[in-house]
């Protein structure tokens, strides 16, 4: 994982936009190379068997690979959270995000507004057609 390259603010829609590059193990979005994506959502599945959790940030759900310390963290459908993470596109399976930073938001309720403002900025001015 290059952590010289940018997690992009993104929702799970923009995601499927995404292009794998061949050469870096990466991909590209409006020109922009990227391993990592930054998202914020909704669990609408959690397990404590291990498996994958799902996040749904209102345009798509996507699963969430925790690993370590947070897999010990009690998470419960119905949490906002926000998640940093590898984005992971395996043939025959469904994308998904290997979490490396994920926060409980739930406490803060004005920031599933702010995100989508956050997202839209980002969107014109770094990802979007020129």
């Amino acid at each position: 994982m290059d952590f010289g390259l940018a997690a992009l603010k993104l929702v799970c829609a923009q995601l499927r936009e995404a292009k794998e590059t061949q050469s870096q193990n990466s991909f590209t979005l409006g020109g922009i190379l990227f391993q990592r994506a930054w998202l914020q959502g909704v669990l609408v599945s959690t397990s404590d068997a291990g498996a994958p959790l799902l996040l749904d940030d209102g345009t798509g759900v996507i699963h969430l690979s925790l690993s370590g310390d947070f897999r010990l963290r009690p998470w419960k459908t119905g949490m906002y959270v926000m998640v940093v993470g590898g984005y992971i596109v395996n043939s025959g399976e469904p994308p998904m995000i290997k979490v490396h930073k994920i926060v409980d938001l739930s406490a803060f309720p004005d920031r599933e507004a702010m995100w989508y403002l956050e997202v839209i900025e980002a969107y014109k001015l770094f990802y979007g057609p020129n």
